[in-house]
């Protein structure tokens, strides 16, 4: 069965450019984002790589550990981590699992018959610190991921996570929230004592609780 929202992410061990993977401790109370390949040493991956490793300091912010995948084996990996590093300016700072035999691929169905025969499509999973997916996004080969996008999602599930409130189109750290439909009106200043705007009955915001 294909995995599916609230699912508990599978565990698995695998090799890596960082030594052995076991997903879920690797995790710890961390949140996480495993995303996939099509192959080492292809551009728009490699750009991919570059600008993840960019964006750690970013990713500890929020608590969150990145792993990287494709079917290629480990000393393949290790080539092309030193191509990353020179041509995107950066030094890859997370793990690249090694997943030549596929387990992975298949734990995570990441292989899509119609788009690739036997490489990974670019599927990104958002991993919560309960260990269940919060977020999965699946791009065609051609087209690489927006990871200030994936930041801004991260930003949201764990906001939302905690406080009882949504958060509206293009929505950015910072900006106003919407209270979840289950809070009644009478109780919105208790919970929310910076103050809310009644819109319609249904669409009630408030600014960010947890600034």
């Amino acid at each position: 069965m294909s995995l599916r929202l609230g699912d508990v992410a599978p565990d698995f061990t695998a090799e890596s450019t960082e030594g052995t993977i076991q997903f879920h401790d690797y995790l710890g109370d961390s949140w996480g984002v495993l995303f996939s390949h099509p192959a080492d040493f292809t551009p728009v991956c490699t750009t991919e790589l570059g600008a993840t490793a960019r964006l750690k300091k970013e990713f500890e912010k929020r608590n969150t550990k990145v792993i990287a995948l494709s079917v290629d084996g480990l000393e393949s990996h290790k080539e092309w981590v030193k191509d990353i590093n020179e041509t995107q300016g950066t030094e890859v700072n997370f793990p690249i699992i090694a997943d030549e035999d596929r387990k992975v691929s298949e734990l995570y169905d990441m292989i899509h018959p119609n788009s690739t025969e036997n490489a990974t499509v670019r599927s990104v999973f958002v991993i919560g610190n309960d260990k269940k997916i919060k977020l999965m996004i699946t791009y065609p080969a051609s087209t690489g991921r927006n990871f200030d996008e994936l930041l801004r999602v991260i930003d949201s599930l764990q906001l939302t996570a905690n406080y009882s409130v949504a958060t509206p189109a293009n929505w950015k750290h910072g900006e106003d929230v919407v209270i979840a439909p289950a809070i009644a009106d009478a109780d919105i200043p208790e919970k929310f004592p910076k103050g809310h705007k009644r819109i319609k009955p249904y669409l009630r915001t408030t600014p960010q609780p947890n600034l």
